[in-house]
């Protein structure tokens, strides 16, 4: 190959890299965010009984709250669910059950521009968000009575609450180091705290929770990959757990008995 093509290359080479760093900086959003509005009219069909809240936060911003109570009078608590980047609270109800059927109720919150939560979307916002709900759940119970749950894009934003706000216990499932390190993962040559403004570091904020920290990951995981969750170890406390489900892909957990077992052994410890 001679030289001229040799240049030709390496400009073709560099050209695609500044496109492909545009896109991502100015495609964010799109690329890291999936929701799916729904009108604010709109009925939920769950099967399990629940109640639903809105709360104005300002004149254009409403968080939408969804309650999967217990028929039990007896409550154990609330576990407050932060649900992972795609769809909407529908997507996720199906996982209430895991706690409901042990006496907890399920609170779950949709994301600004998620289901019939509206608002400018920043990482702030979803911070503050998650203090509503808090605030909402410490009203009916006490610190000792909340778990704080977090799936997937969730985890950063149960662990940051985690971190300013005391609960029973934190437990996260399938979560990352932070959105800067995950996004490393799949663009590595590129300048990525640079690029992308959100940052979700997880691993700041579980420093700073007091409560015990349960940890599930599956060794499978497509979209968060094992060993960017692993390090996550490195900052837990020493009756912290990481819990390994082999096997477990990213949305498959819930599929594994083991993955149930060790999550009803850690709502018996939060009784």
């Amino acid at each position: 190959m001679n030289r001229s093509r040799v240049i030709k290359w390496i400009k073709i080479a560099f050209l695609v890299y500044i496109a492909v760093g545009v896109a991502v900086y100015f495609l964010q959003d799109y690329i890291l965010f999936r929701p799916e509005p729904l009108s604010k009219n709109q009925s939920y069909d769950f099967s399990m009984p629940h109640k639903e809240i809105n709360i104005p936060v300002d004149n254009s911003s409403n968080l939408n709250i969804i309650q999967f109570t217990v028929t039990d009078s007896l409550k154990k608590g609330v576990v407050l669910y932060f649900h992972g980047n795609k769809k909407n609270i529908s997507w996720y109800a199906k996982y209430s059950g895991n706690f409901t059927s042990k006496g907890y109720e399920v609170w779950m919150i949709d994301y600004p521009g998620y289901g019939k939560s509206t608002g400018k979307f920043t990482e702030q916002r979803l911070y503050d968000y998650a203090l509503l709900l808090y605030m909402l759940a410490r009203k009916s119970y006490a610190a000792d009575s909340i778990i704080i749950y977090g799936k997937s894009m969730g985890t950063g934003i149960a662990s940051q609450l985690a971190s300013i706000r005391y609960s029973k216990r934190l437990i996260l499932e399938t979560p990352y180091y932070s959105m800067h390190s995950l996004m490393s993962h799949y663009l590595p040559v590129y300048p990525i705290s640079n690029l992308i403004h959100y940052k979700l570091p997880t691993f700041e904020y579980l420093q700073k929770a007091i409560m015990p920290v349960t940890i599930f990951h599956g060794d499978e995981d497509g979209v968060i990959p094992y060993r960017n969750a692993k390090k996550l170890k490195a900052i837990l406390k020493p009756k912290d757990e990481f819990i390994t489900i082999e096997g477990g892909g990213h949305n498959t957990l819930n599929d594994y008995p083991e993955f149930h077992r060790k999550l009803d052994s850690v709502l018996n410890l939060s009784n």
